[in-house]
């Protein structure tokens, strides 16, 4: 086996990226529905990867370097998640969660109820539901085990491929998703994605500045996680950067020490995000998805109407309590990660941002539910799912 190391795994990242854009040039349909070109580019690799296994050539990717990535988009979210933007859209946050955790539940009592007609074991459903499209691939693992020895053979393999289904899914329909509800609500032109920032100061301060307040926030953040993993509490590696660089941003908003400016903030992320998308996606491990038999297949093409269903009923939810627009982007997002992870919905919303204006509020709801709080609410329903579930058993 071919070991791909971190820094090939860079420049497959780069080819995805490169190969996404030459694409959307060429097939606008691509453009016109809101697909990341990262995520083009990445599963035209991950494909070509899962054709060559086992005939010429098997390829391991080094993810090191994604999880660094994934680092620096987090530490700039939390760099922007200043206190007084939070609170002028604060009522989003607590009803994404719950609409969320309502959007698990669906998800696994679909997933089960199917599961039984099709005359399979339901805890089946909730390994192709909840814990595999809203949780993702670190939650199949984590719940594969307790499944298996609930008596569903094979459960964490089933839950891993769903996970890669969703992931793939995600990254084409939740744009597309966006674009929908931003069409039926007419084009929005606003101010930078990254509104939290004063005007005055976008054109303060150079790159190299903002470049270590990033690295700072990381490292600062890993002990912040080293310490919550100390204290048995398992959160996504992502946390702790994103809590140090609020508390950051907060503190100088007080104080005004440094000059953050949106412009550079966006510059790094609009560079991290793309090749971050791009690394991940070409890493995903396809050939994981012959293991779904036609049945499953079948469960999770209902998932996909399900979360497509949720992610509009969600849209008309949030534009009570946020802006239209703001409510769409925000719907993107859910439907990017309760289909696949929070990295989708971040690339989606930047792609629907990057042509109709800017969702400050979106940009800071999404990853705070989706990326953290979404993780201890579907703990909960999946353990609902299974009590419930055990009665068609």
């Amino acid at each position: 086996m071919f070991k791909v190391s971190g820094a090939e795994s860079l420049a497959l990242g780069a080819i995805a990226v490169l190969l996404g854009i030459w694409l959307r040039r060429r097939l606008t349909f691509l453009e016109r529905w809101s697909i990341p070109g990262p995520v083009v580019g990445g599963l035209l690799i991950a494909l070509v990867f899962s054709i060559l296994r086992g005939r010429m050539l098997s390829m391991d990717v080094d993810t090191s370097l994604r999880d660094l990535l994934s680092l620096v988009c987090f530490t700039i979210i939390g760099l922007n998640a200043s206190f007084r933007v939070l609170v002028r859209g604060g009522a989003a946050i607590p009803l994404l969660l719950l609409l969320a955790g309502v959007g698990a539940l669906f998800q696994n009592l679909l997933g089960g109820v199917l599961a039984w007609l099709m005359g399979l074991n339901p805890l089946v459903g909730p390994l192709a539901g909840s814990i595999s499209l809203c949780g993702g691939p670190a939650t199949s693992v984590a719940f594969g085990a307790m499944f298996e020895k609930e008596g569903v053979a094979g459960a964490t393999s089933i839950a891993v491929a769903s996970a890669t289904f969703g992931i793939a899914v995600a990254g084409l329909l939740a744009g597309r998703v966006g674009q929908f509800l931003v069409s039926k609500i007419g084009v929005f032109r606003g101010v930078s994605v990254f509104g939290g920032f004063d005007s005055a100061n976008s054109a303060v301060g150079e790159l190299f500045p903002h470049v270590l307040t990033i690295c700072l926030c990381i490292g600062a953040g890993s002990f912040v996680s080293w310490g919550l993993q100390l204290a048995g509490v398992t959160v996504p590696a992502f946390i702790g950067p994103m809590t140090v660089a609020a508390l950051w941003r907060n503190w100088n908003d007080r104080v005004d020490w440094q000059a953050l400016s949106e412009a550079k903030l966006r510059e790094i992320f609009q560079v991290a995000l793309p090749l971050f998308i791009g690394v991940a996606i070409s890493a995903l491990k396809l050939w994981e998805l012959t293991a779904l038999a036609l049945p499953l297949l079948g469960l999770l093409c209902a998932q996909v109407c399900l979360a497509v269903l949720l992610s509009v009923g969600a849209f008309h939810a949030l534009r009570r309590v946020a802006p239209e627009y703001e409510a769409a982007v925000m719907s993107a997002g859910f439907a990017g990660f309760m289909l696949g992870i929070t990295p989708n919905a971040m690339a989606s919303m930047e792609e629907l941002t990057s042509k109709n204006g800017d969702a400050p509020q979106a940009f800071l709801t999404v990853p705070i539910v989706g990326g953290y709080l979404n993780d201890f609410v579907n703990s909960f329903v999946i353990t609902l799912s299974i009590g419930i579930l055990r009665l068609l058993h």
